[in-house]
């Protein structure tokens, strides 16, 4: 005696049903998954089923499944009189299990390769009438075969330019700066072209990992207003400044990286790096950022969380020296200060991800070539693509031009 189901008849029997609801048109697998069974259960039940109604015809107890019988075989016996004159449907066609076709592997994508490599043993009609295609496509498609091979060659010199790039940029680039690259090369290709070959390709850029908290509120010292109010725009140089701290994991220690961006050209103009997050690692990436703009800051809003740091009094001395106004979001709000949150998250990106690094020098000297690269070599989405440095360069030649008129 069989092993009994696990599964109640009334289960069963709607599994069935769902089964021969699709028309044969979705396989036993598709139509398991969705119950939680297996593919091979679900074929079982159905054939035995099927001997059931078999059965009941014969016996003839069952005059509704009878007359369901014979209503089936009429409308095959129909259908196979429609069919071609001396050839009835899937007469001589190649055998599901055969060499050409197998179960779920049916020639798709490459279907009009396919009935040109075996026309010769089966009739380009033949083929076609199995495949579900027309002839008159079949030979459209032998009609520009020239032209396909010609867009291939084209398709495959774009997706070496674009891992050319890719490998470049160290994987970090995704379509978007893919695509700007490519465009200041001169290269005139749709976007999203680049968009399909590189997913086509699995040519991927890095995403966002989660980050460590480096904010650390001092509740005792009175922090300063919210001068930007979420308003991360600027037209000019030199009028608003963001910063922020971030952590750099450097073997089992840690390193800290504090910067200053002017929000105008997302250029980081001051940072400093460090072992520790005393008031001075802020400090040290002010002076270097007054001193990349001549030292002329005079009024710049510069705006910061309320880290300990930056609401320190040896912070504040410096930003009044220099003529700085200080400008702090709220406590917990990373949307407050979020053009510097975004431009960690970059680093973290295309620098950090998948390096460890052992020694703190080393990891010095990736991040000042990081910081060089971002400001003179990554192209910026929020600048029309174009790196801050060339943004800033423009913005001068123009500025400089509406002076002269």
């Amino acid at each position: 005696m069989g092993r009994q189901s696990p599964y109640p008849e009334e289960f069963r029997r709607d599994a069935v049903a769902l089964y021969r609801a699709g028309g044969g048109k979705r396989t036993y697998a598709a139509v398991a998954a969705e119950l939680g069974i297996t593919g091979e259960a679900l074929r079982t039940w159905v054939r035995k089923d099927a001997g059931g109604n078999v059965s009941a015809v014969r016996g003839g107890s069952d005059p509704e499944s009878q007359a369901d019988e014979l209503a089936r075989l009429r409308a095959e016996n129909a259908r196979l009189l429609k069919a071609e004159k001396g050839v009835a449907v899937g007469a001589r066609d190649p055998a599901p299990g055969g060499r050409l076709f197998r179960q779920g592997g049916e020639v798709k994508t490459r279907r009009w390769d396919f009935i040109s490599d075996h026309r010769a043993d089966f009739g380009v009609k033949r083929l076609c009438r199995v495949l579900g295609v027309s002839r008159s496509g079949y030979y459209r498609h032998q009609a520009t075969e020239e032209d396909r091979v010609e867009r291939q060659a084209r398709e495959v010199a774009a997706v070496a330019e674009i891992r050319a790039i890719h490998a470049e940029h160290r994987g970090a680039y995704g379509a978007p700066r893919v695509h700007a690259e490519l465009k200041a090369q001169g290269r005139k290709i749709n976007r999203k072209r680049v968009t399909r070959l590189m997913r086509i390709h699995h040519i991927i850029g890095r995403h966002l990992r989660r980050t460590r908290r480096t904010t650390i509120t001092d509740k005792t010292a009175p922090p300063a207003p919210d001068l930007m109010m979420r308003d991360f725009t600027a037209d000019t140089l030199n009028t608003k400044w963001c910063g922020d701290i971030t952590y750099i994991p450097v073997g089992s220690t840690w390193l800290y990286l504090a910067t200053v961006i002017d929000i105008c050209s997302r250029r980081v103009v001051g940072w400093s790096i460090a072992d520790h997050m005393r008031a001075s690692l802020v400090t040290d990436a002010i002076e270097m950022a007054v001193a990349a703009r001549g030292g002329q800051v005079d009024g710049v809003v510069f705006h910061t969380d309320r880290g300990a740091q930056y609401v320190s009094r040896t912070f504040a001395d410096v930003c009044r020296r220099h003529g700085i106004r200080r400008s702090m979001g709220r406590v917990g709000s990373s949307y407050d200060n979020a053009l510097a949150e975004s431009f960690f998250q970059g680093l973290k990106r295309e620098l950090l991800h998948g390096r460890h690094w052992t020694s703190k020098a080393q990891a010095r000297l990736e991040l000042f070539r990081w910081m060089s690269y971002y400001n003179r070599r990554r192209r910026h989405s929020a600048l029309g693509y174009l790196t801050p440095v060339e943004f800033e360069q423009r913005l001068i030649a123009s500025r400089n031009l509406s002076l002269a008129a």
